[in-house]
């Protein structure tokens, strides 16, 4: 299906319903491109729309970031908050001008993040609420400086899958073994889980999504 020329760059498997469909929504990570998380697209439900958009800020010599990251001279990490806030409201505007594009069921829309992106996603979801029905978190966490709350109530009705490799070297498995714990202090089910991998989605976390989105 050809792209509209909405605020993000982006690709899309159209649903095979001949309705108002519920929305996937993939967001990459760190130093990737729409066509990352693309790949699963042809094994999600064919009754989603699926989209997969490109972070804003291009990187050196290729790539995409939500936000940028700097390393000091002891090798501390720094995200730039400003810029995923940025990011966030990039996602907010452009989950109303998918909805309104691509003919999305408003109700039904699942944000799908792998690291950075699934940062951004928590990001989106908890600030947002009355936007995003689910969030499928892949290999990251919840970045707290990012988030505004200005409804709890509102963030009941989230429903969240995150996971984790246990031997991922790029973002620690303790920082997102916080999440279920983060979000039940907002009223939030998540159903977490761990694998033996790095930081990345082997076969059997992606089939632990598959049988999530089955009930939700």
């Amino acid at each position: 299906m050809t792209t509209k020329d909405l605020s993000l760059t982006h690709l899309i498997k159209p649903s095979n319903l001949n309705q108002a469909s519920p929305l996937i929504l993939m967001l990459h990570g760190y130093g990737s491109d729409e066509k990352d998380l693309f790949a699963f697209a042809d094994y999600l439900p064919e009754n989603y729309t699926v989209i997969s958009v490109r972070a804003p800020y291009p990187m050196q010599p290729m790539g995409n970031a939500w936000y940028a990251i700097n390393f000091d001279a002891d090798a501390n990490k720094f995200s730039d908050t400003e810029q995923g806030i940025t990011s966030r409201e990039k996602i907010k505007t452009f989950i109303s001008e998918a909805v309104e594009a691509y003919n999305i069921n408003p109700e039904e829309v699942t944000l799908f993040g792998f690291s950075q992106g699934t940062i951004l996603s928590f990001a989106t979801a908890l600030t947002y609420p009355h936007l995003v029905k689910n969030v499928i978190g892949l290999s990251g966490y919840i970045d707290k400086n990012m988030i505004d709350i200005a409804d709890k109530d509102a963030l009941k009705t989230l429903q969240v899958f995150s996971s984790h490799g246990t031997a991922d070297q790029v973002i620690p498995v303790d920082w997102a073994r916080k999440t279920p714990k983060v979000l039940k202090s907002y009223g939030i089910e998540c159903e977490f889980k761990e694998f033996p991998i790095g930081h990345g989605v082997n076969q059997e976390n992606f089939e632990a999504v598959l049988e999530w989105l089955k009930t939700h």
